[in-house]
């Protein structure tokens, strides 16, 4: 039997104070023993305490059981089902005893001018490291933003020698439209889109709250795939282009590649966090399963309201002990990102042999 032992990158899971941002899955099996998730395959046996995590991402070849299910979904664990490294998102599930802290935060801040525009200036300032965008409008901000882009587009035509002629982009069909180079671009902005949403869903977020973007289901995937761009698929479509590589397949497979090296799902999880939750600030969120009053803010759920017996409860307000409050911030995570993945199957086993 293989050792049953605790991997945290490889630090023991099992030291860590907060939880861990996510755990990515391939090519094995996940079953429940207690109050662990027990994640199996041919090369290895990790035991992970499912409190301690804030999202598992199911990529390809993962089998997982109804009891491991159950088990993160009282933890409180989101669970996404996932391309290979989270570069297409499939489905999500949450618990119902996930806190919406996050969310909330979100829908406060979208949801006030000056808050929703403070982020968004945070989103660009995150592109123009050393400049100062702490005034400038959204019009300004776009109108940057479309010169450095421009500029990138020259410089990585330079770089590799790939003619470069304008963006062409059909919408509802990324690849139907422009050059290799563009094609190439959209098919990689396609994938970053799916791990954005895998880390969203993941934190608790709503997809279709979004601060620059407005209008679609996925605006906040859009916002937070902006910030890379410049950096991840703009690079990789000139690069792959230059290589002769022209496949979506290419796009995806490389971009990939490129996520694995550089470790950006933590890298998303804190610039999320740092967006909508920036150092020195704090807020309150109602407890899981609260109930919300016009009065109080929030009293306790699972609690019959029509006895009489409730009357001190109601007068004493959000202060008491039933209806209480948590800070979101002490149930911030960790950065670590683990990845559990099995070994390629066994090509040179032996074909088992075919009924006669």
């Amino acid at each position: 039997m293989a050792d049953i032992w605790w991997k945290a990158d490889p630090h023991d899971l099992h030291r860590l104070v907060d939880r861990v941002s996510s755990v990515y899955v391939e090519r094995s099996h996940l079953d429940r023993d207690d109050n662990a998730v027990v994640v199996i395959n041919r090369r290895e046996t990790v035991r992970i305490p499912a409190a301690m995590i804030a999202v598992v991402l199911l990529g390809p070849g993962t089998r997982v059981t109804h009891g491991a299910i159950r088990l993160l979904a009282d933890s409180g664990t989101a669970i996404c089902w996932v391309g290979e490294q989270g570069v297409r998102m499939y489905a999500a599930g949450l618990g119902p005893s996930r806190s919406a802290g996050l969310l909330h935060r979100q829908a406060w801040l979208v949801t006030r001018p000056k808050e929703r525009l403070a982020v968004a200036r945070a989103m660009y300032a995150m592109r123009f490291p050393g400049e100062d965008v702490s005034k400038a409008t959204m019009q300004q901000l776009r109108g940057r933003e479309g010169t450095r882009f421009k500029r990138l587009y020259q410089e990585h035509s330079r770089r590799t020698g790939v003619p470069w002629n304008g963006r062409v982009y059909k919408t509802g069909d990324a690849f139907a439209a422009g050059d290799d180079v563009n094609r190439l671009f959209s098919a990689a902005n396609t994938a970053l889109y799916g791990i954005c949403h895998a880390v969203v869903v993941g934190l608790g977020a709503s997809p279709g709250l979004g601060f620059v973007h407005t209008g679609s289901a996925i605006s906040f995937n859009l916002d937070i795939a902006d910030l890379y761009k410049g950096e991840y698929t703009l690079p990789l479509a000139f690069d792959l282009a230059a290589q002769g590589l022209t496949d979506e397949r290419d796009a995806r497979v490389a971009l990939r590649d490129r996520i694995v090296e550089t470790k950006l799902l933590g890298r998303i999880v804190s610039d999320i966090k740092t967006l909508l939750n920036p150092p020195d600030t704090d807020f309150d969120t109602p407890e899981t399963s609260a109930l919300w009053d016009e009065r109080t803010g929030t009293v306790a759920a699972g609690v019959n309201w029509s006895s009489s017996e409730l009357s001190a409860v109601i007068s004493a307000g959000p202060s008491s002990p039933t209806a209480g409050t948590e800070s979101f911030s002490a149930a911030t995570m960790g950065e670590q990102h683990i990845a559990v993945i099995g070994p390629e199957p066994d090509t040179t086993a032996p074909a088992p042999e075919q009924p006669s």
